[in-house]
């Protein structure tokens, strides 16, 4: 089942370049069997909420408050002293939040800035570069900017997709009654719940434009 430029117009009305995204989406979700209509809204609502609707594949790190920094990471960020020098300073960030995690080195190895997130649904880390350079062919380690091409970026959302098991999540799905499928699948996806309702109404959206 191939996805049209009209439904992601209809759907998702803020993506910039519709005709661009239908082909590659769909030639994506057809290489890892996403290609039934519940499957196709499913995937279609979740990365359409991670990246904005197809228009952001990097990951932002950009923050303009110590304040902000210590509600997302209350852990590494406890007072606004430690919080500051990071303001603004999106390597840096990246270089420490994501320092001796996800198979990256130390602060100083520059990973933590190197392999953040991409694509639709944002691969981050070392690690998980590596599986999904594994997966698709291509030397994401010495070239991790491949994901943001739109081409890379929906072929490495359907093979996190498929990886994680959620085709078969979102068969399960039995109607907007039943949220527990969809919601194990944001999790898998988001980590938690942020933007459950706005995903939702994306999914609601989508299965109009697929019936």
């Amino acid at each position: 089942m191939q996805i049209s430029e009209q439904v992601i117009r209809n759907a998702l009305p803020l993506c910039r370049d519709p005709a661009g995204w239908a082909p590659v989406l769909s030639a994506a979700m057809q290489h890892y069997e996403i290609n039934t209509p519940a499957r196709i809204a499913s995937f279609l609502a979740q990365t359409g909420h991670e990246s904005g609707q197809f228009n952001r594949l990097v990951e932002s790190l950009y923050y303009t408050t110590p304040q902000r920094l210590m509600k997302v990471w209350p852990k590494r960020f406890p007072s606004e002293a430690i919080a500051a020098p990071y303001v603004k300073n999106e390597e840096r960030l990246a270089n420490y939040v994501y320092a001796n995690r996800l198979g990256n080195g130390d602060a100083r190895s520059g990973d933590g800035y190197k392999y953040r997130g991409r694509g639709l649904i944002q691969v981050t880390g070392r690690s998980n570069y590596a599986a999904c350079a594994k997966a698709l062919g291509l030397d994401l380690l010495n070239d991790p900017g491949l994901l943001i091409q739109p081409q890379y970026a929906a072929l490495s959302a359907a093979w996190f997709w498929n990886s994680r098991g959620l085709n078969a999540l979102a068969d399960d799905r039995t109607g907007d009654d039943d949220l527990e499928d969809f919601t194990v699948i944001t999790r898998s996806i988001n980590g938690g719940t942020q933007g459950l309702k706005e995903r939702l109404a994306l999914l609601n959206a989508l299965e109009r434009q697929l019936a």
